[in-house]
């Protein structure tokens, strides 16, 4: 059995069950308020999209893995893996409101308002410090650790942010009247469906 029942099932069912919890690393722990689901072999969004990888070997499990990746070859997104183990699944961690080591996460992130210090995934992981370093990290007992809180019960979805395949999913899920849920961002070439579908 696996240590996060929590979550197991399809990336959208999952997704939700994340808002509300906590990311820890060292000092500053983010409670999460924005997430997007991807899928794999059935998510033309999804990085795992064309099968495992390398760079997607964790998000085919176990679920309760930290898959961390380079956007844009700079910045870090943090990711956990969900579902059965050899089915590939991630949500990634958009946004979230630093809850404690307020102090630490302004000194990696100066000049930024508290507002904006975790809005958006390469602030978030910057506020907490996960690095390339992290990718493969039990959420459970590693440097990075995850703890699930209730379910929320105001929940709002919408389209993922900047992809331009499968642009119309609706996977992305936030905590509405939180303020430090990034923007939503279409991508100028978004499709509905990919061309090969």
């Amino acid at each position: 059995m696996t240590a996060w029942p929590e979550l197991l099932g399809a990336p959208d069912e999952v997704a939700p069950r994340l808002l509300g919890a906590t990311l820890r690393h060292g000092a500053v722990v983010v409670r999460i308020t924005e997430v997007e689901a991807y899928g794999g072999a059935d998510d033309p969004g999804s990085h795992a999209y064309r099968g495992r990888t390398p760079r997607t070997g964790v998000m085919f499990g176990p679920a309760g893995r930290l898959y961390c990746y380079l956007s844009y070859g700079m910045h870090v997104c943090a990711n956990v893996a969900l579902g059965e183990e050899g089915v590939a699944g991630a949500v990634l961690v958009r946004a979230g409101e630093v809850v404690d080591g307020l102090d630490v996460a302004r000194a990696r992130r100066p000049g930024s308002s508290d507002q904006d210090l975790a809005r958006g995934p390469a602030r978030l992981t910057r506020a907490l410090a996960i690095s390339l370093d992290h990718d493969g990290a039990d959420l459970a007992s590693g440097a990075v650790t995850l703890e699930l809180g209730a379910p929320v019960d105001d929940v709002a979805a919408g389209p993922r942010t900047g992809l331009r395949l499968a642009a119309d999913r609706p996977w992305r899920f936030w905590m509405p009247g939180e303020r430090s849920v990034s923007p939503y961002r279409k991508h100028p070439r978004a499709t509905a469906h990919h061309p090969d579908l």
